[in-house]
């Protein structure tokens, strides 16, 4: 098997790309900067938005695992709207070319303000321009997935905890703050309950979930399981032995932020599952 990994030097794109070659598999990597892949990997930096034939430039991948997105953390960018038409670009070109299988990487954030277990079929109205515009590609690229028989698999995130000071979440903005010998992090009253995974679950969940293709269509990166913000990042800075102590209520909670909100993980229970039989 031959995996294209987009985004790869990203925050989560270098994790799954080295997890995906420990597991055995032919990765092509790429992205603007390669400093932080696996230099197992096949490393093509590139701009996707300028290929006129990302098929042949990517030696015939059989996957596609689109993970590039840029502006994650700024939920009102408007690149999220301007880049859209060009992502989408791209995964048809590779469609078209007759690549056998694409998953793409979205977001929780494209359900809106829910609460209880996102499943398949929970509706989705997204509050935010990332939200609206991981909405739309996933529609897009369903519908021209399904015209050309490619297996579609739409890789919903929730909220990744990891500890290093590369990446934008709240975590990784902790590490930060203490690595400069910051006493408090300003923070909101942390009562929001989200679903969690850990880095390193998150990076074999989705390897795992794009080396099969029978499991298919939106399936929940996720744990399957609400727990408060506070509790979570309270236990994150003890686990990591850091004094740095939260200043609740310095921010509000975000309009948009559900009151609960966590994954179905029955897909992903499944696709390990089978994995632990093979």
């Amino acid at each position: 098997m031959k995996i294209l990994v987009t985004g790869a030097n990203g925050y989560l794109g270098k994790g799954v790309v080295k997890r995906l070659l420990d597991d055995g598999v032919n990765v092509i990597a790429t992205d603007f900067k390669d400093d932080l892949i696996d230099n197992r990997a096949d490393i093509r930096c590139a701009d996707l938005f300028s290929l006129d034939n990302p098929y042949e430039f990517f030696d015939k991948p059989d996957v596609v695992l689109h993970m590039a997105w840029r502006d994650g953390f700024v939920h009102n960018s408007r690149n999220h709207i301007n880049d859209l038409p060009k992502h989408y670009d791209f995964v048809t070109k590779m469609i078209d070319s007759g690549v056998k299988q694409v998953a793409v990487m979205g977001s929780m954030h494209e359900i809106g303000f829910f609460e209880g277990s996102i499943s398949d079929d929970t509706p989705c109205n997204p509050q935010s321009l990332y939200g609206i515009s991981k909405n739309a590609f996933r529609q897009l690229i369903s519908l021209e997935c399904a015209k050309h028989n490619t297996v579609f698999q739409w890789l919903r995130g929730y909220y990744i905890v990891g500890n290093t000071k590369d990446g934008s979440s709240i975590f990784s903005k902790i590490v930060q703050a203490e690595s400069n010998n910051q006493k408090e992090f300003p923070f909101t009253m942390g009562l929001n309950q989200f679903d969690f995974l850990d880095y390193d679950v998150f990076c074999n969940y989705v390897a795992d979930t794009v080396e099969q293709c029978e499991i298919t269509g939106i399936i929940n990166i996720c744990s399957g399981e609400p727990q408060s913000l506070s509790s979570r990042v309270e236990k994150f800075i003890k686990d990591n032995g850091f004094s740095i102590k939260l200043r609740y209520g310095a921010f509000p909670d975000r309009p948009y932020d559900s009151k609960a909100i966590w994954g179905n993980d029955f897909k992903i229970k499944m696709i390990e599952k089978a994995k632990e039989y093979k």
